[in-house]
C-alpha cells in the first residue's frame, strides 16, 4: 500500500488550501492507497469522520500534528489533544500510554518546527521519524534519514500537503495488510515500509547509500 501520512485540510487547518473531497479524488488517480489527515493541534476532524473511514476507495486515516516544545509530532491512535503545549517527552508518553504511534515530523526543518537532535533522547518513545518530507529542504531530509538510519528508526515519507500540487510528492510504501487506523498503527510499529518519492507519475524507492559522498540510487516499484 502507498500512504501519503501526512496531510493537512483547510477546514481543520488555518494554513492549509488544500480540499478535503479534491484531495482524496487526486490522490486515488495518482495511486494512493491511503491517506493521512494530521491538521494542526486539533481532532476535529475525527469528530466528524472518526478514526478511520473508506471514501471513495481511499483509506482515509485521522491523526494529528502536534506542537511540542521540542518540535511537531505526528500522533495516532491518541483520542485527546492536550490542550496547551506540552513537552515531546510527555506528548510521547502520552502517546504509548494510549497505545497510539508518533512519528517526529520533518526533524530539520529551517522554521524551528522539527525534533532534530532531540531524537536521539526520545527515540526509544519514538515510532518513526519523518525522513522525506515534501514541504522540506531536500538537505534538510537526508539530515533526517542520516539520524534516523543511524539510531536504526524507520523512515518514513508523506508531502505534508497544504496544496493539491504538493499531495503524494512522497509517501511510503507499507508491505502489510492495512484495512483501518488499527492496522495502520500496528504497522507503523512493525516497520514493515519505506519511504517512497513519486516521479514521472510513478512511486519509486528512495535508496541512498555513503561513500565519499551521498548518491541517490531510484529503482521503480
Amino acid at each position: 500500500m502507498i500512504i501519503d501520512t501526512h496531510i493537512h485540510e483547510n477546514k481543520y487547518s488555518f494554513d492549509s488550501f488544500l480540499d478535503f473531497k479534491e484531495s482524496i479524488e487526486l490522490g486515488k488517480l495518482m495511486g494512493l492507497d491511503s491517506m493521512c489527515i494530521t491538521n494542526h493541534d486539533n481532532n476535529h476532524l475525527r469528530n466528524e469522520l472518526g478514526d478511520s473511514a473508506k471514501i471513495n476507495d481511499v483509506l482515509v486515516i485521522v491523526g494529528a500534528e502536534i506542537l511540542t516544545f521540542e518540535g511537531d509530532i505526528l500522533v495516532f491512535g491518541l483520542k485527546d489533544i492536550p490542550k496547551e503545549m506540552i513537552s515531546a517527552e510527555e506528548l510521547l508518553t502520552l502517546v504509548k500510554k494510549h497505545k497510539g504511534a508518533a512519528i517526529a515530523a520533518h526533524p530539520f526543518r529551517n522554521n524551528n518546527r522539527g525534533m532534530g537532535e532531540n531524537i536521539r533522547k526520545l527515540k526509544h518513545l519514538l515510532t518513526g521519524v519523518e525522513s522525506f518530507n515534501g514541504s522540506t529542504y531536500s538537505y534538510h531530509n537526508l539530515q533526517a534519514y542520516a539520524l534516523a538510519t543511524e539510531l536504526n528508526i524507520p523512515s518514513l515519507g508523506a508531502s505534508d500537503a497544504h496544496k493539491l500540487p504538493k499531495l503524494g510528492s512522497y509517501a511510503t510504501k507499507f508491505y502489510d495488510t492495512i484495512r483501518d487506523h488499527k492496522d495502520f498503527i500496528e504497522a507503523l510499529k512493525v516497520g514493515n515500509y519505506h519511504p517512497v518519492m513519486r516521479k514521472n507519475g510513478k512511486y519509486e524507492n528512495i535508496n541512498y547509500y555513503y561513500e565519499d559522498h551521498i548518491v541517490s540510487e531510484e529503482k521503480t516499484i
